[in-house]
């Protein structure tokens, strides 16, 4: 637990050495780095997007966005990513670690794909908990001709218009989508890491490829829910009343069957890969880089 809480919050710099401080430091970047392609995504699922925020593609959403609205908005909603990920991180990892060591995931060297699989949904079930109110204030500021200017305005403004429950009115269909997201990835990250790391010794380099692998297939799969998630999550900005009064993940999903077809639900396909992949290669890297060094500090101590 204390490994899993350690990678999600990269804090706890005391007796590390001047190379992994540089390591956490950059990790701690992932969000903001990839960000931008998350907003492109955000966008490209809108079901009722606004006249000025129609995209052929990830790079004609870029070149659109930086003439109509400025490079800098790119980055809008960031702020709410920031704040909630370190905890979320440090919840989903303890969580993870605390279930699989329960189960005997962690016991001798045999492969554990169901304590891997069913540790990757509870870690999920609890981390989304408490991240879902930052995802549905990153993706209002993420529209375009949104009125939130500000992480602390966009949650005012929920609060004041739609009620504390505008929060969670996609956390089911947000647990739908990550729970299977999640085991997808978990089971395949330990696959592949016992296949390239049968020792299962630190390694960087099977830490970052394996992550980034699991987490593009598993983002891959669940498209369709994160393209209902976000109808679910955006609603309360739109002026179409039959989206405004969607109450689940049904409802979301015949909308977007009866406007755009089965196509609708692989909108922001390419751009949801792209910043999964890097974004789960990172974030194993920095919990194993983590777990790695909180036991060797166990280890000395004993």
């Amino acid at each position: 637990m204390a490994a899993g809480a350690f990678a999600g919050i990269a804090v706890s710099y005391l007796g590390m050495s001047k190379a992994q401080k540089s390591i956490l430091a950059n990790l701690a970047k992932e969000h903001s780095v990839m960000y931008p392609i998350d907003l492109l995504k955000t966008r490209m699922q809108v079901v009722s997007p606004a006249p000025g925020a129609v995209y052929t593609g990830v790079s004609n959403a870029i070149t659109t966005i930086r003439r109509l609205e400025g490079f800098r908005t790119l980055w809008k909603g960031v702020s709410s990513v920031i704040v909630g990920a370190g905890p979320a991180h440090a919840v989903y990892f303890a969580t993870y670690e605390a279930v699989k060591q329960s189960l005997g995931g962690n016991e001798g060297s045999e492969h554990h794909p169901f304590a891997a699989a069913t540790s990757g949904a509870c870690a999920t079930i609890a981390s989304d908990a408490l991240m879902n109110p930052f995802d549905v204030i990153k993706q209002r500021m993420q529209l375009a001709n949104t009125a939130s200017t500000t992480l602390l305005h966009s949650a005012r403004h929920v609060l004041r218009t739609e009620g504390l429950s505008a929060f969670y009115v996609s956390y089911p269909t947000t647990l739908t989508m990550t729970v299977p997201f999640t085991a997808a990835q978990f089971t395949a990250y330990e696959s592949l890491s016992r296949v390239m790391n049968p020792s299962k010794t630190y390694d960087p380099l099977t830490h970052c490829v394996a992550g980034g692998l699991a987490g593009g297939v598993a983002a891959a799969v669940t498209t369709p829910l994160d393209v209902i998630k976000t109808l679910l999550q955006t609603r309360g900005t739109v002026q179409d009343q039959e989206i405004r009064q969607a109450r689940g993940l049904l409802a979301a999903a015949r909308i977007i069957k009866q406007r755009e077809g089965w196509g609708g639900f692989l909108r922001g396909l390419r751009p949801r890969m792209i910043t999964t992949m890097p974004s789960t290669a990172i974030c194993w890297s920095a919990y194993e880089l983590a777990k790695a060094w909180f036991l060797s500090r166990t280890k000395e101590m004993s």
